[in-house]
């Protein structure tokens, strides 16, 4: 062989090299989940597909320079302290923390660990962070919803089922945002002719025993946003079917299980963004300078299966405004 096609043969082989030792010499990061959803609920499984797949293409791939360790499945406060501590004990570069019911406990273990946090309706008054421009600490991320939303609420299930004059507000009464959005419904329930009975969301027997007592005709239901409504949400939507509430609910996750009509942020969108946070603060942003963001999107969801078995008739000008009708 000759010396030239010797060494040109060289520096192609050194060349189609290269990628294969810089992947293996690559500095492996590490990422941790906290939710207190199931490990197969559905509506879990599309918010982490969505955060890996924007890490994805944001450079981070999992196996190749990215790990992510995922506590999920307990809606309890002990279940969630438990898995704080030990996500946190494996030493995480930065944790996503999905719900206002689990930053909380995660920051009561740890103070240095980056977290981004999504669905957390009101982080300031939750002394999560110290203002929404500049968090001060070591968490940041999306908030779930602005308390004015839930006025929206009360007008949609008043459209819907205009003999509603009792509703039964759903609210989780350890969370700040469950005494505000409360306040806000109970604030404006008044000029709709409506009367608000508050129910705790936190043990399933309490739920049913609660919403079986409060049933009745000219009775409704809202379910404020909570980590727990969430957990307990085919209860939830099973009994109002049984006892025949109409109901609002925060999220279009209720609907396909036959949940009569949701209005509120898109719950997969603050992954996606979370993502972003999580890139930034891997490549040496911190937490504490990255501001809190409100959501950007929000989708009316209308069952009308759901409506057709309560007896009700559902509007043109409704189904007009609907981003998706379930029939």
């Amino acid at each position: 062989m000759k010396r030239r096609e010797f060494m040109a043969g060289l520096a192609g082989a050194a060349v189609a090299a290269w990628p294969v030792v810089g992947r293996a010499q690559e500095r492996l990061r590490h990422v941790g989940v906290l939710t207190p959803l199931q490990a197969n609920d559905s509506e879990h499984v599309a918010r982490l597909a969505a955060f890996t797949q924007t890490l994805s293409e944001l450079g981070w791939v999992v196996g190749r320079n990215l790990r992510i360790d995922t506590r999920a499945g307990t809606g309890t406060p002990a279940g969630i302290a438990k898995h704080a501590a030990e996500l946190v004990a494996l030493g995480p570069n930065v944790i996503l923390a999905t719900g206002g019911s689990v930053v909380g406990p995660l920051l009561e273990v740890t103070r240095s660990v980056p977290i981004v946090f999504t669905q957390t309706p009101d982080p300031v008054e939750g002394g999560l962070v110290k203002s929404l421009a500049r968090p001060g600490g070591n968490a940041t991320g999306f908030t779930l919803l602005e308390y004015g939303s839930s006025v929206k609420w009360v007008e949609l299930l008043k459209e819907i089922a205009p003999q509603v004059k009792r509703v039964a507000v759903l609210r989780d009464a350890a969370l700040p945002q469950g005494k505000g959005q409360l306040t806000v419904i109970e604030s404006v329930a008044p000029a709709f002719g409506i009367e608000v009975t508050a129910v705790n969301v936190h043990d399933p027997k309490e739920i049913e025993r609660d919403l079986t007592a409060f049933a009745s005709p000219g009775a409704g239901l809202i379910v404020t946003a909570s980590g727990s409504a969430n957990v307990h949400r085919a209860l939830i939507v099973d009994l109002a079917a049984r006892l025949r509430l109409p109901a609002v609910y925060f999220f279009r996750l209720f609907a396909p299980g036959g949940g009569l009509i949701c209005y509120g942020p898109d719950s997969i969108d603050p992954h996606r963004r979370a993502a972003g946070y999580v890139d930034r603060i891997l490549k040496g942003e911190k937490p504490a300078d990255l501001p809190v963001q409100a959501p950007t999107k929000y989708e009316l969801v209308i069952n009308l299966k759901t409506a057709k078995a309560l007896e009700l008739e559902v509007s043109s000008s409704l189904l007009a405004r609907a981003d998706e009708v379930i029939e």
